[in-house]
């Protein structure tokens, strides 16, 4: 998410988080399968309607668990709405170690963006328990994408992330 804001500072795209549709229906189902159901029906809507706008290009973020077929149909579900419509699809996969992801859990800027990150004890748990449960990166190869790069940003700031990722795809 901060990468991504980042990005939206030196490009024209804009930036839709996960966390965005997440937050909208926690309040009322917490984060229970209502919340899940909700966030993926808002998120294909958003798709659906950016992919026929004459907008730049979106920046989604997501978390995605390389070991669940069902996100692996999600991502194939999201790239074939804006394929369909001819627009390119770019892959950038981020990394870093624990210690790092831990500490950036805490920004101001996070919390301010993500008010279920507040609870700073359940959400290291959750982030834990996800990293122990799910596969958060891909395999080498894994991912056959042409438009893909993977960034091992553990000592490099967002500001730099983002340039790496201007660069790369020409935005």
């Amino acid at each position: 998410m901060t990468i991504g804001h980042e990005l939206t500072k030196i490009t024209d795209l804009k930036l839709f988080h996960n966390h965005m549709s997440i937050e909208l229906f926690h309040p009322f189902f917490g984060f229970g399968s209502e919340t899940w159901r909700l966030s993926n029906l808002i998120r294909r809507e958003l798709f659906e309607s950016f992919s026929n706008s004459n907008q730049y290009g979106l920046i989604f973020t997501y978390v995605w668990g390389f070991d669940l077929q069902g996100d692996w149909e999600f991502v194939k579900q999201t790239c074939d709405i804006f394929e369909s419509k001819g627009s390119e699809v770019y892959f950038v996969e981020l990394e870093a170690d624990i210690d790092e992801r831990l500490k950036r859990n805490k920004t101001s800027f996070r919390l301010d963006q993500k008010p279920t990150k507040r609870n700073i004890e359940q959400s290291e748990k959750n982030m834990l328990n996800t990293m122990e449960k799910h596969r958060l990166n891909s395999y080498q190869g894994e991912i056959q994408r042409e438009n893909y790069l993977r960034i091992n940003n553990t000592h490099l700031s967002a500001e730099e992330v983002a340039n790496q990722i201007k660069v790369k795809f020409n935005l």
